[in-house]
């Protein structure tokens, strides 16, 4: 069962010690520059959500799509993300993003890294880690379809509409990681016969 209405408020926020508030999705920070603690707001924890395409008689193909959705304010597109709270680990953060913001479900994976980058909008740094979702369930109602689009595409497609660097770089890491492991289980499986 899935909760359809969105955590709202920042009383189960988790900070760190510098005051910034850490949110689940993508991003790391350089400490070199603890110096300017001031610019530093928020840890960000994010999913790519993705799934392999079916084929025109149903079974599962290898063409790769990821899910991206609407800001709230604008309609750039991104991946899902938000914060994260006291009562759940990093990757139960990413995975509650997801399905508030996305309406999916799905097996967050092992963590694809951690980025740092400045907020054009607030002129702060951000921290934060990416994680791949492998969508098992796309929901019908989910608690955001009223403020936000949701979209299937190409990886390609996916580094068009991408506006940030960050995104960009975490796809391609998903895309080799995918990529690489085909090869090994299809090198498995030729040495095998």
């Amino acid at each position: 069962m899935v909760c359809l209405v969105s955590r709202t408020g920042r009383h189960l926020q988790r900070y760190d010690d510098l005051g910034r508030r850490q949110v689940v999705g993508t991003v790391s920070l350089d400490k070199s520059v603890l110096a300017m603690s001031s610019l530093f707001s928020s840890i960000i924890f994010r999913c790519i959500p993705y799934r392999y395409k079916r084929n025109s008689d149903g079974t599962l193909g290898t063409d790769l799509e990821v899910l991206v959705i609407s800001s709230q304010k604008c309609q750039k597109m991104m991946f899902p993300k938000g914060g994260w709270e006291h009562d759940e680990s990093k990757e139960q953060a990413a995975l509650r993003e997801s399905v508030e913001e996305a309406g999916v479900i799905g097996k967050v994976e092992c963590e694809l890294g951690k980025w740092d980058f400045m907020s054009k909008r607030y002129g702060k740094f951000y921290e934060g880690y990416m994680f791949p979702l492998l969508v098992k369930e796309e929901l019908a109602l989910w608690p955001e379809q009223n403020v936000r689009q949701r979209t299937w595409m190409s990886v390609k497609e996916a580094r068009d509409v991408c506006q940030h660097w960050w995104m960009k770089e975490a796809l391609d890491i998903l895309v080799e990681r995918l990529t690489s492991l085909q090869q090994h289980k299809e090198q498995n499986i030729s040495t095998c016969l």
